[in-house]
């Protein structure tokens, strides 16, 4: 896998480590508007090629992946335009603004015969696949909780009148589209499809929600998905089951450690030590798909996807948020 980057956040220096951490796994080119903006990483990881023209960069015949990791709002624009120069895709959390965007994203990766994956780090860690196979000894599910929040490095400067992208509608950004959607994966992961979706947010006077809590139903139990960017606390997730419940004391992206409790018995401890680059597990899966071609696999992972997108709707146009994607449609 030859790998092409879009975008110079944080979140593509851990994407570079991982990458750099992989097997036959290579980042040859970056795309940046600013070549300086992309300096700092391409100096880090000896990346030679960086691009200030998008279409050059898509030219390019030794890139066979594009990773996309823009503003939430120019995903489906970024993803599509590779698309249609006969590229792979990885596309960062979430996906696209609209459940319509990545219904056109998926159309024309299949009518190429291209690869288009998620980069959702929790549907790929070791602890969180081991915890699912774990869910049968907890009986009949009752209730299940996750809350992470993190206070946002850039909230003081939203408070202060500026509007950074993640705090902009502008910009498809919100708690909801950037922390809670861990929940929404951890949760739809194990359990699919809830029959209904309510979100409750605490929304700025700019329309976007800086925390907020989506409540989802299921046959017989309840769902409780707390994201905030402006607060902090412990970022934790419990299943509870009429026989057991499993904690698990991190992020719902890490799934770092979890423990069950079973009856009155001692709390077990089942959970192993990851690697500390969450995106890591993601890149195995990734590349293992394409080199065996296995597009059954992708496609299965892309109707999850596609779960999770609805559910994210549906919670998004009950609060009342409001997207620049809502305005315009494709």
């Amino acid at each position: 896998m030859n790998v092409a980057t879009i975008g110079t956040g944080f979140i593509v220096d851990w994407f570079l480590t991982a990458v750099q951490e992989s097997a036959n796994i290579s980042c040859v080119a970056m795309f940046s508007r600013k070549e300086s903006s992309a300096h700092k990483l391409a100096d880090k990881y000896e990346i030679d090629k960086i691009y200030t023209n998008l279409d050059d960069m898509l030219k390019d015949e030794e890139i066979n992946f594009v990773y996309v990791a823009s503003p939430n709002s120019l995903h489906f624009e970024h993803a599509l335009k590779a698309l249609q120069a006969g590229k792979n895709v990885i596309c960062e959390k979430p996906f696209t603004s609209t459940v319509e965007e990545f219904d056109r994203l998926v159309k024309e990766a299949q009518d190429r015969h291209l690869y288009l994956f998620e980069a959702i780090v929790t549907a790929h860690m070791p602890n969180y696949l081991r915890m699912k196979e774990e869910l049968p000894r907890l009986g009949t599910i009752r209730m299940v909780q996750c809350n992470f929040s993190q206070y946002s490095s850039r909230y003081d400067k939203f408070l202060q009148g500026e509007t950074p992208n993640v705090f902009n509608p502008e910009f498809s950004g919100g708690a909801l589209a950037d922390i809670n959607i861990y929940n929404l994966h951890y949760v739809i992961g194990l359990f699919g499809k809830p029959k209904a979706v309510h979100y409750y947010a605490n929304k700025h006077a700019n329309g976007i929600d800086t925390s907020g809590v989506v409540l989802m139903q299921y046959d017989g139990f309840q769902a409780v998905c707390v994201g905030c960017k402006d607060t902090r606390s412990e970022c934790i997730a419990q299943i509870q089951g009429e026989k057991g419940f499993i904690t698990m004391r991190s992020e719902t992206s890490r799934c770092a450690a979890y423990t069950i409790q079973i009856g009155r018995e001692r709390a077990e401890h089942p959970s192993i030590v990851q690697n500390d680059v969450a995106l890591y597990y993601e890149l195995q899966d990734f590349r293992d798909i394409y080199k065996l071609d296995d597009y059954e696999r992708c496609t299965q992972l892309l109707a999850y996807s596609r779960t999770v997108m609805e559910v994210y709707e549906a919670a998004r146009r009950d609060a009342g948020i409001v997207f620049a994607a809502d305005r315009n449609g494709l």
